[in-house]
């Protein structure tokens, strides 16, 4: 990755470009350094197997028009951007689908042409008109065309590569292909000195015609599977519809595309239709199937004054819905912009890659030369000089730096489009990586292991105060808290029917509770030990709150002034499926943890109740901290599964931050792996994917290593004197093959599921 001295981050703004013409890791490295080079550029990163580049740059020292003429001066183009307005990617899907459609034109004509050339080339004396000159003149006639003809994209880029000073796939191929063509046109013309005899040695058309053929073959086959790579995010971007039906202020209506709503439109949806951008329901009620973002199969109801999202689909009624959010900033587009994010980055593991590509293709031409010089050195002769020439070609066709540059990005593409499918959102290919590595993972209790929905189990009140009293007085501190606890509290008065209290000064203490005015009293509701630090009597609670605790349940006492009014009792079960969580992690080797600001006897009541045997209770914010930063001493790998808000510090303390949350919070998480759908048991999931993922870049890698380890010193002729060899014809089969090879190893990811056996290492 090409990272100059950083601008400032707040001029900093990042732009994504669709790269057109890399081939290989040399092509990503030459737009890398040509993007690196412009004044303002504070990160760059290309992707290969996407064929994107994210640029984060100063907006007031440099502009995209700058960045474009910089990836066009490296001999690159850059796609037309599609409009900020519009959810999909229909420009970039028309661009891939016009290179293929190019492509099999181009491997069409070279088809055709190269059939004949490899019957007459390889007939081995069955052809006698092979061997004559007007046999000659016809394979110099086809293999000419082929060369300059679908061959001309591999010149064109062999040429752009030399006249930047550098070397790529393209000068391989092209080497191989005017080497051959050269020598075998030399041998054609020989013949006219022989008088059209057979004295001349073998002309090797029929290699010219392969190794464009097969080169053009694995281009086509490369980029249908390329194109597969994107099937997530083109899935997302599918649920949201084209057209929107908007109401004018008269109530008529008609038919817009939906990327041209602006917030402040009133949209009408019919039933079966989805919803064609985030807002608010103005009329109607419906049941509104939203699996795109909770995962949940069974729609929910939805009507005046409660929000939708874009893509969610209305079964059974009819709304109309004011749009607040389009374009990128939907729940929808912002899913699919994080998909897209990770899928255009690189893991770390990419390094050592990055590092052999770097000089591959230089000690492939150094290997060819060598090549060349020692069979012709060995055998000086004209038929000498014809078998150096052919290992030479065979060197230059067999090596493949495509392989090697796409073990990781393609095994990150796919991973993280099925993260989203499962509804697992990677920031990028570190946090896979990273994922993949934890052997522990630390729990928060509320929201997180419990299910959020706590609601009040026991009223206590004491000093003469009554239930009622006790109730609305809590309910009204609590009213503008957003904690789990606090809506229970308000929502249990609100069931009675109580009139609260006005507050003035609200304040929360985090992990500790709530204070406020109530006719200029000052009223406390939280821990007993904070209360005891602002100076409050809680003696009176004790035994009550001791009582309740043992029990489970989260007791909350509330003061009014000096003097304890009560205590409430919160209970919060455990998620349904938080042992089974634990269960699989064990069964992977990950041991479980909790951290939670709770009391410590209702935390090892949950923990009891899943299966967690690690409990560190009482814990403040900055506590949590640095509990995960003590597990990490002990040199375990951490994930801390958070709500992505209140654990946020901790969240990113960890070698890994979960945050459990809706589609809605996608562009706020504070955290490395956003589980989308699925709540808690996503993280058994999350883990499970990633480690796959990593076992597939090390197989890919592994792969592409043995091949070329393999391959190489096999079309030297190395182990000629085995009898083992490899003509240009099957090395340019075999180069064709390796990239797609392990584009298709990456692509098997597509099947994961999210059993427990596949959590596994």
């Amino acid at each position: 990755m090409a990272t100059p001295p950083p601008t400032s981050v707040s001029a900093t703004t990042t732009a994504v470009f669709d790269i057109t013409g890399m081939t290989c890791a040399s092509c990503r490295g030459r737009v890398e350094r040509a993007l690196a080079a412009v004044d303002g550029v504070a990160k760059v990163e290309v992707n290969l197997a996407t064929q994107q580049a994210r640029v984060a740059f100063d907006a007031s020292r440099t502009e995209r028009a700058v960045l474009v003429a910089a990836v066009a001066g490296a001999g690159y183009g850059v796609a037309a951007p599609t409009s900020p307005d519009t959810v999909g990617t229909a420009g970039r899907s028309a661009a891939e689908r016009d290179e293929r459609a190019t492509l099999r034109r181009k491997l069409i004509v070279a088809g055709v042409a190269t059939v004949p050339l490899l019957v007459l080339g390889m007939s081995h004396g069955a052809l006698p008109f092979a061997d004559t000159l007007a046999g000659r003149i016809v394979q110099f006639a086809l293999a000419t065309l082929v060369l300059f003809g679908p061959g001309a994209r591999f010149l064109r880029g062999a040429w752009a590569a030399a006249t930047h000073r550098t070397a790529d796939m393209s000068t391989l191929v092209a080497l191989g292909g005017v080497s051959a063509w050269a020598w075998a046109t030399v041998a054609t013309l020989a013949m006219f000195g022989e008088g059209g005899g057979h004295a001349a040695p073998h002309a090797p058309f029929e290699a010219v015609g392969s190794i464009v053929t097969f080169a053009l073959l694995g281009k086509l086959l490369e980029a249908r599977a390329r194109w597969r790579l994107g099937d997530a995010v083109r899935a997302l971007h599918a649920l949201a519809p084209a057209v929107a039906h908007r109401l004018a202020a008269n109530g008529v209506e008609s038919d817009v595309p939906a990327g041209t709503l602006r917030p402040g439109d009133v949209v009408r949806v019919r039933p079966g239709e989805r919803v064609p951008s985030d807002g608010v329901v103005v009329t109607g009620e419906s049941a509104v199937d939203e699996a795109l973002l909770t995962g949940e199969s069974v729609p929910v109801a939805r009507g005046p004054g409660q929000r939708v999202v874009g893509g969610s689909l209305v079964t059974d009624g009819a709304l109309q819905v004011r749009v607040d959010r389009t374009g990128a900033e939907t729940a929808l587009a912002r899913i699919a912009s994080a998909v897209e994010t990770a899928q255009a980055s690189r893991a770390p593991i990419s390094r050592l890659a990055d590092r052999v590509t770097a000089i591959f293709v230089p000690l492939v031409l150094a290997i060819g030369m060598a090549t060349f010089g020692i069979w012709w050195a060995l055998d000086p002769s004209t038929v000498g000089f014809a078998v150096a020439i052919e290992r030479f070609v065979a060197v230059l066709v067999i090596a493949c730096p495509c392989a090697l540059a796409l073990a990781t990005p393609a095994a990150v593409a796919v991973g993280a489009g099925r993260g989203a499918e499962l509804g697992v959102l990677f920031r990028d290919g570190a946090a896979l990586e990273h994922a993949s590595r934890v052997d522990t993972v630390v729990f928060d209790k509320t929201g997180t292991l419990t299910a959020g929905r706590a609601s009040v189990a026991a009223i206590e009140p004491v000093a003469g105060a009554t239930a009622e009293q006790l109730l609305a007085v809590a309910a009204g501190l609590e009213v503008g808290s957003e904690h789990p606890y606090a809506r229970a509290i308000v929502a249990a008065a609100r069931e009675r029917g109580l009139a609260l209290p006005d507050v003035g000064s609200f304040r929360a203490v985090p992990a500790m509770g709530v204070t406020a005015r109530i006719d200029a009293a000052i009223v406390r509701a939280g821990k007993s030990s904070w209360l005891r630090d602002e100076g409050v009597d809680v003696a009176p609670a004790a035994i009550v709150e001791k009582a309740l605790a043992a029990r489970g349940l989260t007791p909350i006492v509330v003061a009014w002034q000096n003097r304890v009014l009560g205590v409430l009792a919160v209970a919060d079960r455990a998620r349904p499926e938080a042992a089974e969580v634990v269960r699989q992690l064990a069964a992977a080797g990950v041991r479980s943890a909790m951290a939670t600001g709770d009391r410590r006897a209702v935390a090892e009541a949950i923990a009891r109740e899943v299966g967690i045997d690690d409990v560190a209770a009482e814990l403040l914010p900055a506590d949590k901290v640095a509990h995960v930063e003590s597990v990490r001493r002990q040199g375990r790998r951490v994930v801390m599964v958070g709500d992505g808000v209140n654990d946020a510090p901790a969240l990113a303390a960890a070698d890994v931050g979960m945050a459990l949350g809706g589609g809605t919070d996608v562009a706020g998480a504070a955290a490395d792996v956003l589980l989308v759908r699925g709540g808690l048991g996503a993280v058994p999931t999350a883990i499970a994917l990633a480690r796959a993922t990593m076992r597939t870049i090390r197989r890919n890698l592994f792969w592409a290593s043995a091949y070329n380890l393999l391959g190489l010193p096999l079309a030297a002729g190395a182990f000629a004197g085995l009898g083992l060899e490899l003509s240009p014809v099957f090395a340019s089969v075999a180069m064709s093959l390796s990239g797609v090879s392990v584009l298709v190893s990456s692509l098997r990811l597509r099947r994961f599921g999210a059993a427990p056996r596949e959590v596994t290492p």
